[in-house]
Formats: C-alpha cells, structure tokens, sequence
C-alpha cells in the first residue's frame, strides 16, 4: 500500500472510530493545509482531526500523538483515542511530583466563582463558595493593588481560595492563595518572572482552549488547568468553538493528575454531564453577578454540583 492510501486509510478509520462522538464537520476527511512530517501515521491523523473539527495547531498536536502512541504500541488502533501524555512529549505525571511544580491545590475546587471586584468576593465567599476569582480590570496601578488587597482581606476567615486574574506581582504582595494566567500571559512571562512566581509559594491555574494550549500549560507544571470555553458563551470572542463534553472528556484523561476546571456556558442543568467527564471543579462568571438572589444562586449551584457528583 503506497504512504498516500495508507494515510487516508488512517484517516478514514479515525474518522470512522470518532466521528460520532467528536462531529465531523465533512462527510469524508478533508486535507489539512500543512503536515511536518511524512509518516502515514502522522498523516492520516492530522486530516482526520482537522475533519473532526479541531483547529490547525490542535490537529498537529493531536496528529504528533497519534504517530507516537502507534511508535509506542507498535500498531496503529483507529479506536484509541490518545491520551498517555507521554506521547503527546509532556513530562512524567503526575505533575505534583515534578521538582518544579507549582504548590497542590485542592483536587476539587468545587464551584469557582470568577467575579468583578472585591466586594463581589467577599459577599460568594461568606455566602460558602470554596473558590473565587477576582477578575478586576483597570489601567490604574493603585487602583489594582487597592482591589486586590480588599479581595485578600475579604476571604478571611471564610475558607474560600482566593485565585487573582493576571496581577500577578500584587497578588504575592498582598498574599493571596494563586494566581490565575491566561495563555497570553503565561506565554509573555520571562523565565526570571515564572521563577519568581514561583518562588513565591502561590498556586497558579492556567487558561487553555484545546491540546496545544494544554501541552504549553504543561511545561510549567501549575497547580491546576482550566478547560473551555465547554459551550457557547457571549462573555469573550473565542479563537476556538465550543469544546463540548466529548473534547472535555478527552482532556480530563490526558490531564489526570492536574485539578480541572471547565468554564464557559455551563448551567446548572448541564452540571451532570461536566462533572461526568472527571472535571472536578466549574467555573461560572455570571450565573451569581446576575441573579437576584447571589447567596441563594450560589447554594443552589453548589447543591447541584453535589448530587451531580454523588451520582457519579
């Protein structure tokens, strides 16, 4: 069989094999623009997951994995979906007993409010969220350090784990629980930056949107990894579409051994079938900001996301 057959022969059977479960977007495999390599492997993969939909650096990605899982094995299986992080080059798992891990954090966070300001902190930590997020935007420096110290002294006494989005270099100073980046700002990092974020003793969750933004997170061992966005959501303009649970799924098991937080569109009648794929933690944005009744919103949520668990 020549390369070019057997890598459509490859990429049919991936489709085939997942084309249900991850929605191909054409009815036989399309060619992907670019390919590194010429393994039929390789391939194959790469056209079949850029038919399943999955953008050009995760269909990469994902191509890279498959011809190193059918190295590994020694046999191509279209049914086995890669999720060994070896083959996807990441390190040895799990990540909390890497030397250069961030400091653990819960397995689950549980509900994880990501809110506007300190007052908004205070007010979901007393009303019992184990997690909040401030997420405050402002160009004025004083402002920021005023916010973030509020946030820090809002949570105490509470048990709440407060994480602040991007000030990072304010969030040491004032001595809050972590510090949450996106990719950008993990990527825009200088290495005598990342040493002394971590140096600092506080945990850090990172953003990402699919397989070669996780892979990224990887190389910096955080103390947990945030997945999304899981469903249509107008909050931000996203590079990626919806994930959706069967892409969540999939990058739990990759990432077995991080905590994990799915975000994006989640209510709380898709609850069962987030914290089905393993996600241990939901991030909401404005499900709290905009009820009429936050404290009661929170409960309800928190309720939820119990059962939803003991029905695992």
């Amino acid at each position: 069989m020549s390369t070019a057959l057997e890598a459509g022969a490859v990429a049919q059977a991936i489709v085939a094999a997942h084309g249900l479960r991850f929605g191909a977007i054409a009815s036989a495999p399309v060619s992907a623009p670019n390919f590194s390599s010429d393994d039929p492997v390789y391939r194959g993969a790469k056209r079949a997951c850029s038919a399943l939909g999955f953008i050009e650096i995760d269909a990469e990605c994902l191509a890279l994995a498959w011809r190193a899982q059918t190295q590994r094995l020694s046999s191509f299986d279209a049914a086995l979906w890669p999720d060994a992080p070896e083959d996807f080059g990441m390190r040895a798992f799990p990540p909390t007993a890497r030397g250069d891990a961030f400091p653990p954090c819960p397995e689950r966070l549980g509900l994880y409010a990501v809110l506007p300001d300190a007052q908004w902190v205070g007010r979901m930590a007393r009303a019992g969220v184990p997690t909040v997020q401030l997420r405050f935007k402002s160009e004025d420096a004083a402002a920021v350090e005023r916010e973030v110290q509020a946030a820090v002294d809002a949570v105490q006494g509470t048990g709440a784990l407060l994480f602040i989005n991007d000030h990072w270099q304010v969030a040491i100073a004032a001595g809050a629980y972590g510090i949450h980046l996106g990719q950008e700002d993990l990527d825009a990092l200088s290495p005598e930056s990342l040493a002394r974020l971590r140096a600092s003793g506080l945990r850090l969750g990172v953003s990402t949107h699919g397989y070669a933004e996780m892979v990224r997170a990887d190389r910096v061992s955080p103390s947990y990894i945030a997945m999304g966005a899981v469903y249509p959501t107008t909050l931000k303009k996203m590079a990626t579409a919806p994930q959706g649970v069967a892409r969540l799924g999939a990058y739990a098991r990759l990432l077995r051994g991080y905590p994990q937080v799915g975000i994006g569109g989640i209510d709380t009648m898709r609850l069962p079938e987030v914290l089905a794929t393993g996600v241990g933690s939901v991030a909401v944005v404005r499900a709290l900001v905009a009820a009429e009744d936050p404290e009661l919103t929170a409960a309800q949520w928190m309720a939820a996301m119990q059962a939803a668990a003991a029905s695992l």
